[in-house]
């Protein structure tokens, strides 16, 4: 029987297509980002649309907590959907929220979207003065009840804190190495090492903006990268998190960037040029296309355990760990 096939990240724009074409992929698992800068309120209107979905398409998809749902999701042929945010605004300024919307199935967010926040300093700030006071407090309340930190739009300093201040592994559900291609938001290999040393996880994206030549990068180009960051970081600790954004209209990708902080528009990683959603390479553009990633990474001389580990099992042993509340590991030892 194959390795499990996790996604670490995804926003699509869903729909009963896009569930059947992760049933047609054979995925078994996937993060969604269900929120970004909506507050807790507009957060919780978004479960609800998610609600419906699972009760709409229950032979398609149903609401993932725990890794044992990617078991279950095996045996009967679903996809089993992970919640998280890309952005800490649905806790508003609230530490009590951080174990609410984790009783409600969140189970990664991210400390910082590009700028500063409550917690963090963000990728396109010119000042990076990492972990806030409050930072600290939600990082060990995260811990706690067993809520991933994600550092996938952070500053490199905040990222390191973070690394160092989190009792648990965090992880990077999206990005490349800076080293491959220097966009705003991958990452440095001394981040990358710092990560892999404290039993993290990088999701290597296939979003143009974060690849060598966007959205002329090669299928082989991609997983050479995936190869040497193996090299560099131990294949215990790579996955894959494509950032994939299938069906979104432009719109939403000006609402990602701007949310509410501007009134002017921000083109982050893209240009004045192309405003809108990149197009994706040939060899990814839907979950039907993960079997192109693992002939990938054959073809660049990965071993076949090494692959079935990239395309979901080391995903599926951190989630395996990080979901559940300190007080149960605890028990687990006693």
């Amino acid at each position: 029987m194959r390795e499990f096939l996790i996604d670490g990240l995804q926003y699509a724009n869903y729909s009963e297509e896009v569930f059947r074409q992760m049933r047609e992929g054979g995925v078994d698992a996937i993060h969604v980002t269900i929120t970004y800068h909506e507050n807790f309120r507009e957060t919780i209107l978004n479960v609800e649309r998610w609600n419906r979905w699972f009760e709409q398409y229950p032979d398609l998809i149903f609401q993932g907590k725990y890794a044992s749902d990617i078991d279950e999701a095996r045996r009967t042929g679903r996809t089993a959907i992970f919640f998280g945010s890309q952005n800490p605004s649905c806790i508003e300024d609230d530490i009590g929220l951080v174990e609410v919307l984790h009783a409600l199935g969140l189970r990664f967010m991210q400390l910082t979207y590009n700028n500063q926040s409550l917690l963090a300093t963000g990728c396109y700030e010119s000042v990076d003065t990492g972990i806030t006071r409050m930072g600290i407090e939600v990082i060990k309340e995260m811990n706690r009840v067993g809520l991933v930190v994600d550092m996938s739009h952070s500053s490199e300093r905040s990222t390191l804190e973070a690394i160092e201040l989190s009792s648990r592994p965090i992880a990077i559900t999206h990005a490349n190495p800076a080293s491959w291609h220097p966009a705003g938001r991958n990452k440095s290999d001394t981040v990358l090492k710092s990560l892999a040393q404290s039993g993290g996880m990088l999701g290597f994206s296939v979003y143009p903006h974060h690849l060598e030549n966007g959205t002329q990068c090669t299928l082989q180009s991609f997983c050479d990268m995936i190869c040497r960051t193996a090299d560099l970081m131990g294949i215990a600790h790579i996955g894959i998190g494509t950032d994939l954004c299938q069906d979104q209209p432009d719109s939403i990708v000006e609402w990602m960037r701007v949310g509410r902080w501007t009134k002017s528009v921000d083109y982050g990683e893209g240009s004045a040029s192309s405003p809108g959603f990149p197009v994706m390479p040939g060899w990814f553009s839907d979950n039907r296309h993960f079997g192109e990633i693992a002939k990938g990474l054959k073809t660049a001389g990965m071993s076949a355990d090494d692959i079935d580990a990239v395309m979901g099992g080391n995903w599926y042993r951190f989630f395996e760990a990080s979901f559940v509340s300190q007080s149960t590991l605890k028990g687990r030892t006693n």
